[in-house]
């Protein structure tokens, strides 16, 4: 699978731009594309998608995590752009009126073959899981249910050995004892901590990094 930041608060590719927010690219072999959150901003979200190559009509299906701004700001500009989607959102999400079609995600769900959601974790978001020959990928937007909470959910799915997402207020450092890899973006606090301590498992975010897994 392969996973491409579009928007993040740091630039990793020289002529993209930064802001507040998260969205990234998940593509997995013989499955749709997943366009995971829409970032703050609809202007940043698409030039960033233009300058990375990434048509809106070759997207599939749109993953919100949480009805925050900052994951969804985007989506009403690229739903102009292709609106022959199906949208995953959690429950406590507003639907988008433009989609083709919305699916509302309570509970854990199977997506595709070895894509899943996490479900609506605390009330307050969801986090996509991709189970890979490896293990489990978690890609995540703030984990505000606790990143705890994430991975025991998405453990069911297989074994977790890599996180990809934003990070709230995260600071039980012993949670990523285990995995191989984690690449913390967008909110999280204490990435120069993380850095520090999995300097093996440490992959940098920001926009136009590509994460093959």
């Amino acid at each position: 699978m392969r996973v491409t930041l579009i928007y993040d608060n740091t630039v990793h590719r020289e002529g993209l731009k930064s802001g507040w927010g998260f969205s990234c690219l998940v593509e997995v072999e013989n499955a749709p594309k997943i366009l995971f959150d829409t970032g703050a901003r609809k202007g940043t979200l698409l030039k960033n998608m233009e300058k990375l190559g990434i048509n809106p009509k070759d997207i599939d299906e749109i993953f919100i995590s949480h009805s925050h701004f900052d994951h969804t700001g985007g989506l009403s500009g690229f739903l102009k752009r292709n609106n022959q989607v199906k949208v995953f959102i959690p429950v406590s999400c507003s639907a988008p009126r433009a989609a083709a079609e919305v699916v509302r995600v309570g509970e854990p769900l199977q997506i595709h073959e070895n894509i899943f959601s996490t479900g609506e974790l605390k009330r307050v978001e969801q986090s996509l899981v991709v189970k890979t020959g490896e293990g489990v990928v978690v890609v995540a937007g703030c984990s505000h249910p606790g990143v705890g909470s994430i991975l025991q959910s998405a453990s069911r799915f297989g074994k977790v050995f890599a996180l990809v997402g934003g990070l709230h207020g995260f600071r039980e450092f012993d949670l990523l004892k285990d995995l191989s890899w984690v690449c913390p973006t967008h909110c999280t606090r204490h990435i120069a901590e993380i850095k520090r301590l999995f300097p093996e498992k440490y992959i940098p975010g920001g926009a136009g990094q590509v994460i093959e897994f």
